[in-house]
Order: structure tokens, then sequence, then C-alpha cells
């Protein structure tokens, strides 16, 4: 028989990495802007529409998101009481130091010039696409010899980053 002692003890050892990067949310705060949990892809919401509760239901959100490392839509429904996932998405600014073997070199100023080269560069082959424009936009300011740095932001969520813009500031 176990004793008091060994029944209210725990296993904490193996835990869900996942449900750090996100929050739960009720459908019904999310707005157009704000970010969603669809299929496992952290997405950007680009439309909400709410329709009306029907004789015996309740009122349904369709959302119509862009996912923040594909660019990829995906729709999904929910009543508006729901409860879903929103990812913590975290938007971070670094110098561009130099760019390798397809990698980014970023210095943050922030974090007491810590270095970080594990940001690809984004992909110029998938045309229309956001990421494509920032790998073009990247290309076209880093060829440019001038008095200039280059700014890059980086976006986090779900474990893994894009590049979300560029731009170019004086020195200084």
């Amino acid at each position: 028989m176990a004793t008091p002692r060994e029944e209210t003890d725990h296993d904490f050892s193996s835990t869900n990495a996942e449900a750090s990067f996100t929050n739960p949310t009720q459908a019904s705060q999310l707005a157009k802007g704000d970010f969603i949990l669809i299929k496992n892809h952290p997405c950007k919401i680009i439309s909400k529409s709410t329709s009306k509760p029907g004789k015996h239901g309740h009122a349904k959100i369709n959302f119509e998101a862009l996912c923040l490392f594909t660019a990829k839509k995906y729709t999904d429904l929910h009543p508006a009481h729901a409860t879903v996932e929103a990812p913590i998405v975290v938007r971070r600014e670094y110098l561009l130091l130099d760019i390798e073997g397809g990698y980014l070199s970023l210095w943050d100023p922030t974090a007491g010039g810590a270095l970080k080269d594990d940001v690809r560069m984004p992909k110029t082959d998938e045309s229309g696409t956001r990421m494509a424009e920032m790998g073009e936009l990247l290309g076209r300011v880093w060829g440019k010899e001038g008095e200039k740095d280059i700014m890059v932001t980086v976006l986090s969520a779900m474990g893994m980053e894009v590049v979300d813009g560029v731009k170019e500031v004086e020195r200084g």
C-alpha cells in the first residue's frame, strides 16, 4: 500500500512544450490583425465574419488568416463563445551583419550585443508572397554599398522565425 507521501508525488519530467507557445483566447475577442492558431499554423487574421445565431444554435465566427511562415491562406469556423489558441508572437529588430550560406548573421543591440545566425534568408522563388518580397528587398539593399545599416525585423512564433521587415537606417 502506498504512503500518503507517495500518492502526492507527481512526475513533471515530461511536459508538452507547445502549450507555452500559445494562449487560450475567446474566439469573439479576436479581431483583424490578431494572431490565431489554425491547423497548428500560426496565422494573422485578415478577415473575420460573424453569423447570427440560428433557431437552436450559437453565433459562429469564420476566420480567414495567412500563415506567418508560408503565407498560405487558412480558414476556420468556431462558435463565438469557443476558446481558441492564439500563438505568442514576438517581433524583434536586429542589425544585419552578413549573409552567408543562406543564413543571416544578425546583431541584437537590446540583448547585450548578442549575435544570432540561425535565421534563414527568405526564399525568392515563391513569387508574390510576403517572404519572396522580403527576400528580394533584402537582396537589393544588401548589395548596395553605402553609409546605411540594414535593420531586419524577425517574427518568432511556435519555435520558428521568419523575416518580416527590412529597412535601411542611417549609421550613427
